[in-house]
């Protein structure tokens, strides 16, 4: 292992411990610097470390199986593919691989069949929000997924009712200029209109919001600033990716289609 002229089949330790499912890129980084990764023996103190076949790597004492590009993974002579779902999380559940106060998360909604790889959650959906979440092993794809560079507007169906005194198309325009929030965060504008009723969605006004930035609870709190209650809350649309039919609690891996334009919407 290196930080010097990149050896044959070495890749950064970064990469390798999101290639192998542990967590996306940057949380490897923070993984690393925190003193919680091993290599051969030794603390590693760089993300750029450099690692190849046979380097012993444990993060938090438990080994890593690494998933080298060109190497076989699992079976032996039968290369490792990465695992990519789609689930629809219902409301109630957590958009993390574990829970301490012991919550259902969106690991347990994987079908027996995927249970032994170490799939975690891209991005988050908040504990009362519904809709498309992506559950992968892909660390490449998902740390391209979750960094600003690259960030793939996301559309919401959203169950409004307006308070008193509250104006719908002055809170959509609002919206569609850019706001800043109470916080003092400034808002990229937001694609905003107004649906026909559903009865799968309930009674209230229905709306439908594009997001092109990634900011915690975004939508819940230009509601609250603009004088509306949310009633409830859907990803509908991640990029190219739709939820379409999927009903809530269900799961289905992508079609290869599916990935292959996630990746070039990512420049991959």
């Amino acid at each position: 292992m290196s930080e010097g002229p990149e050896e044959t089949g070495a890749v950064r330790l970064n990469k390798a411990l999101a290639d192998a499912g542990v967590c996306s890129r940057r949380g490897a980084d923070a993984l690393i610097f925190a003193g919680r990764v091993r290599v051969n023996g030794a603390v590693a103190d760089s993300p750029g470390l450099r690692v190849k076949e046979g380097d012993r790597i444990l993060v938090d004492s438990k080994a890593v199986a690494l998933r080298m590009q060109g190497h076989s993974g699992g079976e032996k002579g039968k290369k490792w593919t990465p695992c990519w779902l789609m689930l629809h999380k219902p409301v109630g559940v957590v958009s993390t691989a574990r829970d301490p106060e012991g919550r259902r998360t969106v690991l347990d909604f994987v079908p027996p069949a995927w249970k032994g790889r170490r799939l975690f959650p891209v991005g988050r959906l908040d504990y009362f929000s519904e809709g498309l979440i992506l559950l992968t092993d892909d660390g490449e794809l998902a740390h391209r997924l979750s960094h600003p560079r690259w960030h793939l507007p996301r559309r919401y169906e959203v169950l409004v009712r307006p308070g008193e005194g509250a104006s719908l198309s002055a809170a959509l325009r609002r919206m569609e200029r850019g706001m800043t929030l109470k916080e003092g965060e400034r808002l990229a504008p937001v694609e905003a209109e107004q649906l026909p009723p559903r009865p799968d969605m309930g009674k209230g006004i229905l709306l439908g919001l594009t997001l092109h930035q990634g900011l915690n609870r975004q939508i819940r709190r230009m509601c609250r600033d603009l004088g509306l209650t949310v009633l409830k809350l859907r990803r509908v649309s991640q990029g190219p990716l739709r939820l379409g039919s999927l009903r809530s609690g269900e799961i289905r891996p992508l079609e290869d289609a599916e990935i292959a334009a996630l990746r070039q919407a990512v420049g991959l």
